[in-house]
């Protein structure tokens, strides 16, 4: 069974196979404990379970691993929903004193959906995705990736395939974790150039002095840009998506000697999108020439046509729930994987496995091992099943991406507990 060939109505089936023998709760609960630096971190989180027909289940929590495996493999949520660590728990937010119960911490979010993007996108519209747009969440991981890096100083970027059409990103320094919800939304502000409801036309508009961050991000467009703008979208191949982009040309170079008219005769004489976009750029900057501020028409139609869209209002609450990684997407089947950035421009969504295909593939895996397994009781089967079910299918390469995340981070734990540590014995 290729992963293609999911089927909605076999999801029942499949899940309690997935969280009985596949899903990652080791590498998960290491995730979400943080080291145990904090004392009930995990037990304080808030987790929310959407079940069989929407049936929508917030405020849940566990005391261990061993608990979150128990109830996911006896609820078998068709949606894994990870909420803010809380100031009680999660489970007791009827019964404490009004007021108290608060949502303290959480990894800093982002949201990349590619329906905000159906304005500059020809190939697809709302949930569809394909090749040819995929490139834009590409350049979203690539431009946000190395501004929360460089810019802000945060390690610990985890981007994760949401299973349909887009990703998500969960920024999960000690510090990302305790900014407040003012922090969150200057964070994006700083990350936003996109700006305006679908009735905007003109989304960006790019002004002097250009900020540092504004040039980074440039230099992931330009190298973007000819091959999805003008190859896949083909902005510039007929009348109609050529007056939209000239439409976002700044007002004071189409006023200042009027170049549309010399730019349809440029247009005229050439025949591809990219020798086209050469004719408007040299035009641009001719105009750019006779005016007293910078004017970037060509990078303000870059960014419209390819810079991250980003819903802030995901990354500006604390207490916003977002998809955990390793959940299921009902509609494709696909389950919501880490992504590797080392493997970034090879990264295709349709080769993300679902859960029909790495059932079937364990199924295949057990049956070549049953000989072996009569040999062995039935205590060390369960123990070995359980480190090593996963591997036997297509899952393993991104649990193994997950894995290298946690590690990473499990060095910094481990100098904050060292440091705790040396302050105690001081006191």
């Amino acid at each position: 069974m290729m992963s293609y060939e999911y089927d909605q109505a076999s999801l029942p089936d499949l899940l309690p196979l997935y969280y009985r023998r596949l899903f990652p709760f080791s590498q998960y609960f290491r995730w979400l404990n943080y080291g145990g630096v904090t004392k009930n971190y995990f037990q304080n989180r808030e987790f929310s379970f959407t079940l069989k027909d929407d049936i929508y289940v917030r405020y849940q929590c566990f005391n261990n691993q061993s608990e979150l495996e128990k109830e996911l493999q006896k609820m078998n949520p068709y949606k894994i929903d990870i909420g803010a660590v809380y100031s009680h728990r999660p489970s007791q937010h009827n019964t404490v004193k009004s007021g108290t119960f608060q949502a303290l911490e959480k990894e800093l979010v982002f949201d990349i959906d590619m329906t905000d993007y159906d304005d500059v996108r020809n190939c697809c519209s709302a949930a569809e995705i394909c090749s040819k747009c995929w490139t834009l969440m590409t350049i979203a991981i690539r431009i946000l990736d190395r501004a929360l890096k460089e810019d802000f100083g945060f390690k610990h970027c985890l981007w994760v395939y949401s299973g349909r059409r887009g990703v998500h990103c969960w920024v999960c320094d000690e510090a990302a974790r305790k900014l407040s919800q003012s922090a969150r939304a200057a964070v994006a502000e700083y990350l936003s150039a996109v700006k305006g409801g679908e009735e905007a036309i003109k989304k960006v508009q790019l002004s002097d002095p250009i900020h540092p961050f504004i040039k980074e991000s440039l230099k992931v467009l330009e190298h973007y840009f000819e091959d999805y703008a003008l190859v896949n979208q083909d902005i510039l191949g007929s009348k109609e998506s050529i007056d939209k982009v000239l439409a976002l040309l700044p007002e004071d170079i189409l006023f200042k000697g009027s170049p549309l008219d010399l730019l349809q005769n440029d247009f005229l004489k050439v025949k591809t999108a990219a020798q086209r976009w050469e004719c408007l750029k040299k035009r641009v900057h001719q105009m750019q020439g006779s005016l007293k501020k910078g004017v970037y028409g060509d990078w303000d139609i870059m960014f419209q046509y390819c810079y991250p869209r980003l819903d802030t209002n995901v990354s500006k609450g604390v207490n916003h729930l977002l998809k955990s990684p390793f959940s299921v997407h009902p509609k494709t089947g696909r389950v919501s994987v880490p992504i590797d950035l080392k493997l970034l421009d090879e990264f295709d969504p349709f080769a993300v496995p679902t859960i029909s295909l790495i059932c079937q593939e364990l199924d295949k895996a057990l049956e070549g091992d049953e000989e072996a397994n009569d040999k062995e009781n039935e205590g060390e089967l369960e123990q070995k099943r359980r480190v090593r079910d996963y591997k036997k299918t297509s899952l393993a390469k991104y649990v193994k991406v997950f894995e290298q995340f946690v590690e990473k981070m499990e060095q910094s734990w481990k100098g904050e507990l060292l440091k705790k540590s040396d302050q105690q014995k001081d006191f």
